[in-house]
């Protein structure tokens, strides 16, 4: 038995025949982690690190040879790509199976900071999809919004509320994520410090919390939605028999997920009602300890009524985005506290619905400030899929980049010549901010609280 992780958690495990109790001790012990990233579809098209292979049951997704600093790499900062488990990463192979990539869908993650499967859903839904990324702890939600900010794309909401906000907005949601605080067994080899707080009467109360998470919130998944249920533990009381509970209800059944059985994922069934569950274990492939159902709302939601609101006229002054957007003319666009934001106009209403009932950290892309009749451009203008191509840019050294993003001076000695005023910072062709550009210096316009403090 192993000397520091949790005997009666091994224990169980090993009440599997088919479990290899040896292996995942071993696995532990050598503490070897995989790394892997995944690529922004709309930003990059290659793996820009040595790698050792993709990974199988995600697109544009890769294992690296050697964990890099992230933090040094300019497209990182650009949102380039995001470093994520790709155990986690299986919800892209989830989408394609259930074609939820062919239509656009309204979406929620429901637990969604740090930020990795919120990036991955607007990567892998339909593009004119809606993504609603809610964070109930509000010290997390700005981590959230950073990252979504750098994935670049509109058609995402940023909220802040607890699962039981939602139960205002019912039948409103064609997929619902719950990636469930849990007791963190899964990430035993990640972090060892969740080893010494690992217990089984906190498995327990992570049972419950995840129980009332989901009964608080579950009335906003619409009839014949889907609801992918996930934690990081291996213990079957946050697993299989909370998805044996939520069938109980007689609102849900239980879909099965075929896939290749040289992945090394495990097809679990359920105690009660045979219900799948996929486990991934680290001994068997390369990820971290992870457990995720998909299951399908077959009971009866009634719905809200969506009555079509008014369209108000819009406040931003006409043509003043013509020539920061890529066909400005698809989008909604409003001010909050004299920033301009715009939300792809399909999404007007459901905007309206949400600010009546939830807190919004963030709705769409802040293109900027309005001075009288001028715009100064955002950070998250920068950054986005949107921006106009033809916006004036200078290209960085690696050097400068990296100096760009500690919000150092720059010389003007690396700008082309005849380029004045509002300038994108780009590292290998992609965006990192902006930078103004005058006759006799350059003001760096890297936002302080992102600035890299050591390098």
């Amino acid at each position: 038995m192993s000397n520091f992780l949790p005997n009666s958690l091994v224990k169980k495990l090993g009440i599997n025949p088919l479990f290899d109790t040896e292996a995942f001790i071993k696995v532990h012990e050598e503490a070897i982690r995989a790394t892997a990233i995944r690529l922004n579809p709309r930003k990059l098209d290659d793996c820009p690190f040595p790698n050792t292979g993709e990974i199988p049951w995600c697109e544009k997704a890769y294992y690296l040879k050697d964990r890099p600093i992230f933090t040094l790499d300019p497209l990182f900062h650009a949102g380039a790509y995001y470093p994520q488990d790709a155990s986690s990463m299986f919800i892209d192979y989830v989408i394609h199976s259930l074609r939820l990539n062919e239509d656009a869908i309204r979406a929620l993650d429901l637990c969604a900071a740090p930020g990795g499967k919120s990036t991955l859903l607007n990567s892998c839904l339909h593009p004119d999809s809606l993504l609603v990324a809610n964070e109930i702890i509000k010290t997390r939600v700005t981590v959230l919004q950073d990252n979504l900010t750098k994935w670049g794309n509109a058609n995402t909401l940023t909220t802040n509320n607890d699962p039981a906000a939602f139960k205002r907005l019912p039948g409103y949601f064609d997929l619902m994520v719950v990636d469930a605080p849990c007791s963190g067994s899964g990430m035993f080899r990640k972090d060892t410090d969740t080893i010494d707080e690992w217990s089984e009467a906190n498995v327990k109360l992570c049972s419950e919390r995840q129980q009332r998470i989901l009964v608080e919130s579950l009335d906003t998944l619409k009839t014949g939605g889907y609801l992918f249920y996930s934690t990081c533990s291996y213990s079957m009381e946050e697993n299989e028999d909370i998805v044996d509970w939520l069938i109980d209800s007689g609102n849900f059944e239980s879909i099965e997920i075929p896939s290749d059985e040289n992945w090394g994922i495990d097809h679990t069934l359920s105690e009660k009602y045979q219900a799948h569950g996929y486990r991934f274990y680290p001994h068997k492939l390369g990820g971290e300890g992870f457990f995720i159902a998909v299951l399908k709302k077959i009971g009866e939601q009634p719905t809200f009524n969506r009555k079509r609101i008014k369209p108000e006229k819009s406040e931003v002054p006409k043509g003043i985005l013509d020539d920061w957007l890529v066909r400005g003319d698809l989008f909604y666009s409003f001010i909050h506290h004299d920033d301009v934001y715009v939300l792809p106009k399909a999404y007007e209403n459901d905007l309206k619905y949400m600010q009546s009932v939830l807190y919004l950290k963030n709705a769409g892309t802040n293109v900027g400030k309005l001075n009288r009749k001028d715009l100064i451009p955002s950070h998250a203008l920068a950054l986005s899929n949107h921006l106009n191509i033809h916006c004036q840019s200078v290209e960085l050294t690696l050097e400068e980049a990296q100096n760009y993003l500690r919000k150092e001076n720059l010389t003007i000695d690396a700008i082309p010549q005849g380029i004045q005023g509002w300038a994108l910072a780009k590292y290998r062709g992609k965006s990192l901010g902006w930078m103004k550009i005058l006759a006799n210096r350059i003001n760096n316009y890297y936002p302080k609280e992102l600035r890299i403090v050591n390098l």
